[in-house]
């Protein structure tokens, strides 16, 4: 009977997560968390990014202070999770390289 309980405990949480890893995540949700790993990213924090979400597809647009922030920024956003695209239109500074 215990045995009985325990699988069906198993199987009840199982299903839990299943459902809970496919809900899709919202475009406000997904804006937050770029923002907040760009700003937390040691190479790409300080740039002049925007950041637009729609259906899950991220495009920034701003300047960076060279092609490696630029490049890291794009990678970090892509990190996110419920990110299905990157559009990365940064633009490099001047004095970037």
């Amino acid at each position: 009977m215990h045995k009985l309980f325990a699988i069906s405990m198993t199987l009840i949480l199982l299903a839990a997560a299943c459902l809970a890893a496919s809900k899709p995540v919202s475009d406000d949700v997904i804006y937050d968390r770029v923002n907040i790993k760009l700003t937390a990213d040691p190479v790409a924090k300080g740039g002049s990014f925007k950041v637009e979400v729609k259906a899950g597809v991220v495009t920034l647009t701003g300047v960076a202070a060279d092609e490696r922030q630029k490049d890291r920024a794009g990678k970090v956003a892509k990190k996110v999770n419920g990110v299905k695209q990157v559009i990365n239109n940064l633009t490099v500074s001047k004095g970037g390289k």
